[in-house]
């Protein structure tokens, strides 16, 4: 085949990769083609390179599109934690929480604790290695989450809002207790997480005890409720201990100087 010939047909190529949306044949063809010619492979081993690479993409890129639509409000893993900087209830813990059993079965995360133990970056990390390990996950707020649903409900949308809601093999509902809610807020939050009580993972951060969620959910009958879906065969970790994002600051500054 001369030049302009293997031009033409690298070109043609590239097109139908591009219209059959195979990125991964597109990028890596002409490399691979050259690569089996030097060590003469077969065709079928030449095609069976070319479509691992495609899969590896696409792989790749599902992963990322998760990481992307969970919304989480910056990137920390589970790596970057520090363990030892931990409250200990967590670091005994951390082992059994990394191994995402808790997703499979369906069963709940409670970290509560004093502000700036490390709650957050744990759930984020905790979220993306989900998403790796291929899970649909959401990261939220809970006072984000009780706008987005009263919004939902005074556009006649909340039933779409919903049954995407309980599809989430895990939802992260972050700052439970910084911010109370009304009466209206309560009973939307303690309906969409009654849903998915039993059936799919939700992991809750707050810096109130169970004895102080009454603060915010204003019913005592709702908050006693809402406590015993939560907990049930939930996992619960005492986030109380000095302050992990102290340390985290003081670290960088000394890493400045």
């Amino acid at each position: 085949m001369n030049m302009k010939n293997k031009k033409d047909v690298n070109k043609r190529i590239q097109e139908f990769a591009t219209q059959l949306k195979i990125p991964g044949i597109k990028k890596y063809f002409e490399e691979e083609a050259k690569e089996a010619s030097a060590i003469e492979l077969s065709y079928e081993e030449y095609l069976l390179k070319l479509l691992e690479k495609e899969f590896e993409m696409r792989q790749e890129n599902a992963k990322q599109g998760r990481i992307r639509t969970a919304n989480f409000p910056y990137k920390k893993y589970i790596e970057d934690l520090i363990v030892e900087d931990l409250p200990e209830d967590a670091q005994k813990k951390l082992k059994l929480l990394i191994s995402l059993d808790f997703i499979k079965s369906g069963q709940n995360v409670i970290l509560a604790g004093n502000p700036g133990t490390g709650k957050t970056h744990l759930a984020i990390g905790l979220g993306i290695r989900a998403c790796l390990a291929g899970y649909k996950v959401l990261f939220t707020t809970v006072p984000l989450l009780i706008n987005q649903l009263k919004e939902s409900r005074s556009q006649k949308t909340l039933r779409a809002f919903e049954n995407r809601f309980e599809k989430y093999d895990l939802v992260i509902a972050d700052e439970l207790g910084y911010i109370s809610f009304d009466k209206e807020g309560a009973e939307l939050l303690f309906t969409n997480l009654s849903l998915r009580a039993g059936r799919k993972s939700t992991l809750i951060t707050t810096n109130l005890s169970f004895e102080r969620w009454d603060e915010i959910f204003q019913d005592p009958v709702m908050t006693a409720a809402m406590i015993d879906r939560l907990t049930h065969k939930a996992f619960i970790v005492n986030m109380n201990g000095n302050s992990y994002r102290l340390k985290e600051t003081k670290k960088w500054i000394q890493e400045q100087i």
